[in-house]
């Protein structure tokens, strides 16, 4: 008899340099033992330094490739990243919908580490709108978490609280507010209801970020995927992020931010 190995579907952009979007993603899905699968929302051209150019995917295609995987192999866990355009959002959130998908974690991309914008107009409103009824968790950082709210960023864990609660009032069912952007020791939120949960780590030293924030909602998504609950599978994932990025330099990937190194428990010895 076959085994049964937990499949968890990523919908999000293409990143050619392999460290983000659904290439870290599908890298995270195997080194935590789950099938990967991809629909592909927009092609970007990125490397270590930057993106050049963004195209998005027309939305009718990203909702083909969804209803495909759906109509053949069953989904334990779904991760959405960038969404590009409000259709595409749209789109998507149509087609989960559809198929009754299961463990979505929602990683609001607005905006790459390098600072480059991966959004269009109008998507914060169907994101917040179409997406977050649908969603189990939804890991915005604090930049992400301030446009979607349109208010100034968290400078302080009461306040990083404070947002969390006021994404939770449009819609989510519970939001991680990740506070790496804040200085000291990384503090991640996570407001469930009523509940307030602290993740608290050791910040690595390392230039290399590109796609922590994939790396992170993806790792989450493949331990839901493997029947956790959700504040272990968040506790699991950063120590899966953390063993990267410690693991991150080995890699020496080109002259900018490179990724952390998402397969070094496959690579070690």
């Amino acid at each position: 008899m076959a085994a049964q190995i937990p499949k968890v579907l990523s919908i999000a952009g293409s990143d050619p340099s392999g460290g983000a979007g659904v290439q870290g993603d599908l890298k995270t899905f195997s080194a935590l033992r789950c099938y990967g699968m991809a629909a592909i929302t927009a092609l970007t051209a990125q490397n270590t330094r930057g993106v050049s150019l963004v195209h998005a995917v027309p939305a009718p295609v990203v909702a083909a490739q969804i209803d495909a995987i759906f109509a053949d192999i069953e989904v334990d866990a779904v991760k959405i990243g960038m969404l590009a355009e409000p259709a595409i959002a749209q789109a998507a959130a149509d087609s989960l919908a559809r198929a009754g998908a299961r463990r979505i974690v929602l990683d609001p991309v607005l905006v790459a580490t390098s600072g480059d914008s991966l959004s269009s107009a109008g998507l914060v409103e169907a994101v917040i709108a179409r997406l977050f009824p649908l969603a189990a968790l939804v890991t915005p950082n604090l930049p992400e978490a301030a446009a979607l709210l349109g208010a100034p960023e968290a400078a302080t864990p009461r306040e990083m609280v404070e947002q969390g609660r006021a994404l939770a009032a449009r819609g989510a069912r519970a939001v991680l507010m990740k506070g790496g952007h804040l200085s000291g020791e990384p503090l991640d939120i996570l407001v469930e209801g009523e509940d307030v949960h602290e993740f608290h780590g050791a910040r690595v030293a390392t230039r290399n970020l590109h796609g922590t924030g994939c790396a992170l909602s993806s790792a989450i998504a493949a331990h839901l995927a493997h029947g956790a609950e959700l504040v272990p599978a968040i506790r699991s994932a950063k120590d899966f992020l953390t063993e990267a990025l410690g693991a991150a330099d080995t890699l020496a990937l080109g002259a900018g931010r490179g990724p952390p190194h998402l397969l070094q428990s496959l690579w070690r010895g």
